[in-house]
């Protein structure tokens, strides 16, 4: 263990982190299987249990504004559902009209403590060239997504049924998008502390995503960004900031950048 800043956690799948938190000398201390397990962040002890971050005891002040995030989240999902009702509609119907197969998109993702969860978007792909593990990419012009398939992910319009997840409690408005299982294996392997991503429910929309950071990353160095902006948000997150990346959001998607 060490008192100047860092702290190495190795995982039960072999992967090694390394945190950017302090250790607290005087009240660290070793769980049953020996890793030093409790660091510091935002004045915060950070628990550490098979290589994944877990957040210890929060002050009243933190559960109150936790609580608060989550009734911000039932409210404005809610309102929002009810507003775009027949915008649902229409996209489903288009949807069913254009191309066979289903209305949504299901997939497997990691969110809260890697727990998984199944995330909902609009179908945007001939089903014949869907890839459900969600390895391979979307692509700029790629030829998989249908005609109205790149309209909805323009607008992010596909994106809407995550509503759903938000009302399910699997995920909140502002968070870490979620990746599919495969980039999570792999990225975990690649980037210092990827897995911290999950110290928090993820979002339908992001820090990073309001800083231009979404859509295709075919390069290390897009994903290690977007996941600097990740940790940046988990750190420095209040209710106000989770306000503004909301309004940022909107102006995001009436000025898209990087969807594909």
């Amino acid at each position: 263990m060490s008192v100047d800043g860092v702290t190495k956690v190795s995982s039960g799948r072999g992967l090694s982190m390394r945190s950017s938190i302090g250790i607290d000398a005087t009240h660290g201390r070793l769980p049953s299987h020996g890793v030093p397990v409790v660091g510091r962040q935002n004045g915060l002890p950070i628990l550490w249990s098979n290589g994944m971050p877990r957040p210890a005891e929060a002050t009243t002040g933190r559960r109150f504004q936790l609580v608060l995030k989550r009734a911000l989240d039932v409210t404005l999902t809610v309102s929002a559902l009810l507003f775009l009702l027949p915008l649902l509609i229409i996209v489903a119907m288009c949807i069913r009209i254009t191309s066979d197969g289903p209305v949504l998109f299901r997939q497997v993702r990691e969110g809260y403590r890697g727990q998984r969860f199944v995330a909902y978007k609009f179908r945007t792909m001939w089903m014949d060239m869907a890839d459900p593990s969600g390895v391979s990419q979307t692509l700029q012009g790629d030829s998989r997504v249908t005609p109205l398939g790149r309209f909805l992910r323009r607008t992010s319009i596909d994106e809407l049924p995550q509503l759903l997840n938000v009302l399910k409690g699997d995920m909140s408005l502002v968070g870490p998008r979620p990746h599919a299982l495969a980039h999570n294996h792999q990225y975990a392997q690649l980037i210092e502390n990827y897995s911290g991503r999950h110290k928090v429910k993820p979002g339908i929309t992001g820090w990073a995503q309001v800083n231009g950071f979404r859509g295709e990353t075919s390069e290390n160095e897009l994903m290690e960004q977007r996941v600097r902006f990740d940790l940046a948000y988990i750190d420095n997150w209040s209710i106000w900031f989770d306000l503004k990346i909301l309004l940022l959001t909107v102006k995001a998607v009436v000025f898209p950048k990087n969807a594909v």
